[in-house]
């Protein structure tokens, strides 16, 4: 696995997060990868952080994903190094990819599922999440 002498960091997680969700559906679109480069940009949660990882946490997804249980690992690895605190903004990015090609994939909408399942989010709070990132992506 890449940098596994490395533990993740919260900014790791996140962004691999993001890129499971761009990948989910075997189709990594470009309004994606320009969704996941803005946030690791223009956020707070990602100040100080290093964008060359983000190469980095591409490979280690789908390394992750060519394995049959890649996906536990995956979610094994964010419980292991995310602060809870910031559980909802995981999901919140993630919904962010998801949406941002203005359509959502069987397997995206999975995927989503599986993230609120994991991260144990509050159905409220999630579903107001998501109204967030519909109306964010939005187009005329």
């Amino acid at each position: 696995m890449s940098d596994a002498t490395q533990p993740l960091s919260p900014q790791d997680c996140l962004v691999a997060l993001m890129i499971a969700v761009s990948v989910s559906d075997e189709r990594v679109r470009t309004v994606e990868l320009v969704k996941i480069d803005a946030s690791v940009k223009m956020l707070p949660v990602f100040s100080g952080y290093d964008s060359d990882r983000v190469r980095a946490m591409s490979t280690l997804v789908f390394e992750l994903f060519e394995q049959e249980d890649g996906l536990d690992a995956l979610f094994g690895l964010i419980r292991d190094n995310l602060p809870e605190r910031l559980f909802e903004t995981a999901y919140a990015l993630a919904c962010d990819v998801a949406a941002a090609d203005g359509t959502l994939q069987e397997a995206e909408l999975r995927l989503l599922e599986e993230i609120r399942y994991e991260l144990n989010l509050d159905r409220l709070h999630a579903a107001a999440i998501e109204r967030g990132a519909r109306a964010r992506h939005l187009t005329l």
